[in-house]
């Protein structure tokens, strides 16, 4: 195509921002067209540009020659992703991370935080936040809102869930909220036209996809999900009903349930106890000693507490330093 007086487009930016744009006078080269674009459209992101080539069907094809743009072309804005390299050392750490939408590692797992005073919304895959930021601006500018497709909707709820269960498991209807809220503000362009509080669907969603994000958890053996495992459903009649003593950490418990300590299970556990037990029975037990293994059964004590509630009587007898004073103390503060 030759130089132009101007030249009309049709330009897709993402599937909810299509418009018609005219460049005077027309560019001489692709590099022309690309800076037009970053003046005019001022996008944020870094992109290269494809055209419906009517050769093949319109079918897009990279623009790499101004000339090949046929008259009023359909140009759409491909967003280019900025790679940095990263040092050899750091990769074997990452080696077992997954993909954004996937579950969470055993061992990534292992680290429970407090609930937040301010719940910030984390980061969605790339083609997510660029849609998003995209719906954000035409909010601003329109008042419209964005129309979320089923794949986007997924994203968004499964990396929500996987930082919800970073500080809970079992979260309360308030904090449901709190983080439909939270996301609503961010990305005003989720926002839910006919509900008062503008997030009333992402909190019932939200409840849902935490339900099934504990199913796949549990399948990896998270015991602070597995101990309500077995409850009555298709695959189990007999179990108890599924809302019925659910087990989850009291206010401000953050240790409900954490892993055994990496090369110990059970019965190691339980070698370390017998021996904290012939140590009390000393005249002057060794208190370091003591308090080093209570640390390392701190999770065998609190699946036996948790799963079969034993009566004080048994715990005097099989965790008698739990009863010193220096445990009491630690315990409480």
């Amino acid at each position: 195509m030759a130089t132009q007086q101007k030249l009309t487009m049709r330009v897709i930016f993402c599937e909810g921002d299509i418009r018609k744009m005219t460049m005077t006078p027309g560019p001489n080269t692709v590099d022309d067209l690309i800076n037009w674009f970053k003046k005019s459209a001022e996008p944020d992101y870094n992109f290269t540009l494809q055209y419906e080539d009517p050769e093949f069907n319109n079918a897009l094809c990279n623009l790499t020659d101004i000339s090949d743009l046929p008259e009023k072309p359909t140009i759409r804005i491909i967003p280019v992703l900025d790679l940095i390299p990263v040092p050899q050392s750091e990769i074997s750490s990452e080696v077992s991370s997954q993909a954004d939408t996937e579950i969470l590692s055993t061992s990534s797992l292992e680290g429970r935080k407090e609930w937040p005073e301010v719940f910030d919304i984390p980061k969605f895959p790339v083609d997510v936040e660029y849609r998003l930021r995209q719906g954000n601006l035409l909010h601003l500018r329109d008042g419209t809102y964005l129309k979320v497709t089923k794949d986007m909707k997924h994203d968004i709820l499964e990396k929500l869930a996987e930082t919800i269960y970073g500080y809970k498991a079992y979260p309360t209807k308030e904090e449901f909220e709190v983080v439909a809220k939270a996301l609503v503000a961010e990305h005003p362009c989720l926002k839910e036209q006919g509900s008062s509080s503008g997030c009333q669907g992402w909190i019932n969603s939200l409840k849902f996809k935490m339900g099934n994000y504990r199913t796949k958890i549990r399948q990896l053996g998270r015991p602070d999900v597995t101990v309500n495992g077995g409850k009555c459903g298709k695959n189990n009649g007999d179990g108890e009903p599924s809302r019925k003593n659910i087990k989850k950490p009291r206010k401000g418990e953050i240790n409900y349930l954490p892993e055994f300590p990496e090369g110990m299970d059970v019965a190691r556990l339980e070698a370390v106890r017998e021996a904290m037990v012939n140590e009390m029975q000393k005249k002057n037990p060794n208190d370091s000693l003591i308090k080093k293994n209570m640390d390392i059964t701190f999770a065998l004590r609190r699946e036996e507490v948790v799963k079969h509630e034993p009566d004080i009587s048994l715990m005097v007898q099989r965790w008698p330093a739990l009863f010193t004073e220096s445990q009491v103390c630690e315990s409480v503060l």
